[in-house]
């Protein structure tokens, strides 16, 4: 039974803080080994004051802080609002939650002794050179397939095993630049390896990200306990990287993700930008006479080195998958060449096979003469006779896992009935090469805070070894602890675990480097200035878009509400331009009835739409597009910034399914949505306006936003002439409203209701940032300096835009000058768009410059 936390803070304030820790926890599960107090869980073990926890665990609850445990339960509940305002998302596919989840990350972290990090330590460089060396033979002269150490069937039937990177010597001269190791402790307290991962292992951004929280929850203890720094490692690998590609210290890196929809993109978005790291996607890239190239807004511009966070089978279309659109066609024929680095080497995931594992011993003593210091989990491969005989009689007591596919589906034998055992038993046999078993080992438990309580959780460890150098390696002083959750006997994220920080103590002095020291490329002043690749460009300039457009959508619903229900609902002008204009922009389905006739129908059915993304393009359709822009170049926007976006899209859709389900169609609260979201849309502008480089990137977002609010107010001033509404007294102020420019008009002309005042406001007025003639010269002023163009001068993609220094107040007083002046604005503007496509994003123009090969 578990003992009560309040009384054991009643009189027991003053206790010692290990003997409350040891009060609190209950043991580990009976033959696991219980990491709070250092040795193997007995059964019947009882819990109290008298049953000693280990030395470091000791001094950590020593150092929680002056609330002690009493603050636990605000420490975790501070941890998880951490986690969601840094934006820290696992994605998992079938998650029925949505495509994005918070990261999940538990209180305490794994804290390893000096001792225990030693061994860990040297086994992980040992068997990271020796899988570099498996690797070079297997691509190489193959001898250990010739003397049958590592079994061909093993190899070639695996469809990690790349054919096309036979005889290839990497750039660099290595292989493997990452290898992600996972630990387990047995009850005994000895490390073994369970598994490796060398294709793309995941983990090395979340760590970081799990430090960092770590150690500000508990910074006493980070402190007092000497915890071991991250940073050196990093730049290690960075500095490693760049010395073996073959352009040297100058070496242009680039981070290779899948995209958003990516399982970790978080990951790769974070790690590009702590690296300081281009992130891109295979469109990015391309292949040029046998040399890879970065697409940018300023042409192809060379690259020679690849840090790749996806599977080999999706890196070249031409060669391996040709149904993958994530890689870069010719890239393996670039890596032939020589001419740029891939960490890690494609080819690799023959490496994953957990039947490899059982050939290590004999793989270690024969290419390096050494034992395996740091031993592997018992493992048989059921397409050698021996080991298949060996393995069927203990099935009930392993875990049977696919050789050749992910280790994801891993079997419990002591989970099976008899009948499936027996049936598992004959699958083996009919496809002994399609399986592995493994002895299963007892997962070490450490401490978790759950519901007000310590609770013992099984835990697997994931090290990294990084290469910083031409055969030289180096483990990250830390790992990936992930935990099992309530019932499970398997550590992952995928079957709902956590993740904890990992501790690594240090007896001498820690190691303070930082990546913000000098000499660091993320903070060097860069002689190229920042890239913007073709597609990051693509997405800014739609996230300008989109935003301008889910404000003007948002003003045109709130508009359209105070219109329909306010004391102009008669107006039959402003009634027929705003019916207009909500179905030119999606806020209401095409065969709804206009408001003029049938005003209740077109108000319900407006209200109905706002939140739906599916059938109308409406509010909430234009702000799931405005998320998924920004969600494309995460690696670009402020922590602060995506947090506004996903927020305000979080908070409209939740409000208008809410009055969905209340079978309501409430304008108030429509109206109450509405002006929530102009809040925030208005937060959004400030933070594009302000708080972002005026880059090429950003030059592109300014342009989307003003491009589209050229056509979208060309396009209404144009429909309020032609319905009659600037004519009629509600209408008027209408257009004004609509313009978000009511307190400047008022303030100017007061009262007055004619033309010129109108058309000298909204078209002409260079200082209104809602005038066609301010959007007008700021766009040509935009693509000037995107086109580099000298002062004064107007780039011919420029031209398109009418220039408002030919417009006339007297001339524009007529509509036959005026409305012709109106069409070839909003023309412009869709125009402009589909040139800017073709020149900066699909390079389908003639190109600006020339790269030889």
């Amino acid at each position: 039974m578990d003992t009560p936390l309040d009384s054991l803070f009643g009189d027991t304030a003053d206790d010692h803080p290990a003997h409350l820790a040891a009060a609190l926890a209950p043991p580990a599960t009976a033959g696991h080994f219980d990491e709070l107090r250092g040795a193997m869980a007995r059964p019947g073990q009882p819990r109290g004051r008298d049953n000693t926890i280990a030395p470091v665990w000791a001094r950590f609850f020593e150092h929680l802080g002056p609330g002690g445990f009493a603050d636990l339960d605000l420490q975790l509940l501070n941890l998880s609002r951490q986690v969601r305002d840094n934006g820290i998302t696992y994605n998992v596919y079938a998650d029925a939650d949505g495509p994005q989840r918070p990261w999940s990350l538990d209180l305490f972290p794994l804290i390893l002794t000096p001792d225990s990090w030693q061994r860990i330590e040297a086994g992980v460089l040992q068997r990271a050179r020796l899988l570099d060396r498996v690797m070079a033979d297997v691509y190489g002269p193959q001898q250990l397939l010739a003397r049958n150490l590592l079994p061909p069937a093993l190899v070639h039937g695996q469809p990690g095993y790349l054919r096309p990177m036979h005889g290839v010597q990497p750039a660099g001269g290595m292989f493997l630049h990452i290898a992600a190791f996972d630990l387990a402790r047995d009850p005994q307290g000895q490390w073994w390896v369970v598994s490796q991962r060398t294709q793309a292992p995941s983990g090395l951004g979340y760590l970081l990200e799990n430090r960092l929280i770590t150690s500000r929850s508990f910074p006493a203890a980070f402190s007092a306990l000497k915890v071991q720094r991250l940073a050196a490692t990093y730049r290690a690998l960075f500095d490693g990287l760049c010395a073996m590609s073959p352009a040297g210290a100058d070496a242009r890196i680039v981070l290779l993700t899948p995209g958003p929809y990516n399982e970790t993109y978080f990951e790769h978005a974070y790690l590009a930008r702590y690296l300081g790291l281009t992130l891109v996607e295979g469109s990015d890239l391309t292949v040029r006479g046998q040399r890879l190239f970065l697409k940018t807004l300023r042409g192809l511009e060379p690259v020679h080195g690849i840090l790749k966070r996806l599977d080999d089978e999706f890196l070249d279309p031409l060669e391996l998958r040709s149904d993958s659109r994530l890689g870069v066609p010719g890239l393996l024929q670039a890596i032939r060449a020589g001419n740029v680095l891939v960490a890690n080497a494609p080819g690799s995931g023959f490496l994953e096979s957990p039947a490899l594992l059982g050939f290590l011993p004999g793989l270690a003593r024969h290419l390096l003469g050494e034992e395996l210091a740091l031993p592997s989990i018992p493992t048989w491969w059921c397409g050698e006779r021996a080991a298949l005989d060996a393995a069927l009689p203990q099935l009930d007591a392993g875990v049977i896992k696919p050789t050749f596919g992910s280790t994801a589906s891993a079997v419990l034998g002591r989970h099976l009935a008899r009948r499936e055992l027996d049936e598992w038993a004959g699958r083996i046999a009919r496809e002994p090469d399609e399986h592995t078993v493994q002895a299963y080992l007892p997962l070490s438990q450490m401490p978790t805070w759950k519901n007000g309580r310590l609770t013992p959780r099984s835990t697997l460890l994931r090290v990294f070894a990084l290469s910083d150098g031409c055969g030289s390696w180096r483990v990250l002083p830390g790992g990936l602890t992930r935990i099992a959750g309530d019932t499970a006997d398997i550590a992952t994220m995928q079957r709902g675990g956590s993740s904890a920080d990992t501790w690594v103590l240090t007896e001498g002095d820690v190691d303070t480097t930082s990546l913000l020291q000098h000499g660091h490329p993320a903070t060097q002043a860069s002689h190229r200035g920042r890239t913007v690749t073709s597609r990051s460009a693509e997405n800014l300039f739609w996230l300008g878009r989109y935003t301008e457009r889910t404000e003007n959508t948002a003003r045109l619903a709130r508009l359209t509400l105070q219109s329909l229900n306010g004391e102009d609902a008669s107006s039959q002008p402003l009634l027929a331009w705003l019916g207009e204009l909500a179905k030119e922009h999606g806020l209401v389905l095409p065969n709804v009835p206009s408001p003029v006739v049938s005003r209740r129908v077109f108000e319900r059915s407006l209200v109905a739409a706002l939140g739906d993304t599916q059938r109308a393009t409406s509010v909430g359709y234009n702000l799931g597009a405005l998320r998924n822009a920004a969600s494309a170049v995460r690696d670009r926007i402020s922590l602060e910034q995506w947090n506004l976006v996903v927020r305000a899209d979080q908070d409209f859709l939740r409000g208008c399914q809410q009055g969905l389900q209340d079978g309501e169609y409430s304008t108030v609260e429509a109206l109450r949505l509405l002006e929530a979201l102009s809040g925030h849309t208005a937060a959004m502008t400030g933070a594009q306006t302000d708080r972002m480089t005026r880059d090429d990137g950003w030059r592109l977002l300014s342009t989307g936003r003003h491009l589209e609010r050229f056509g979208f107010l060309a396009s209404a001033l144009a429909m309020a002439f032609t319905t009659g509404a600037v004519h009629d007294d509600a209408g008027y102020e209408a257009v004004v409203a609509l313009f978000d420019s009511t307190i400047t008009f008022h303030a100017e002309y007061q009262q007055r209701h004619d033309l010129p005042a109108l058309i000298d406001l909204l078209v002409l007025d260079r200082d209104n940032p809602r005038s066609l003639a301010w959007v007008a010269q700021t766009l040509r002023g935009r693509l000037a300096r995107l086109e580099g163009s000298a002062p004064g001068q107007v780039p011919g993609i420029a031209l398109t835009v009418p220039d408002p220094a030919g417009w006339t107040l007297d001339a524009l007083c007529r509509t036959e000058t005026l409305l012709p002046l109106l069409d070839d604005c909003a023309r412009a503007a869709w125009q402009l768009s589909d040139d800017l496509g073709a020149r900066y994003f699909t390079h389908s123009t003639e190109p600006r410059v020339s790269v030889g090969a």
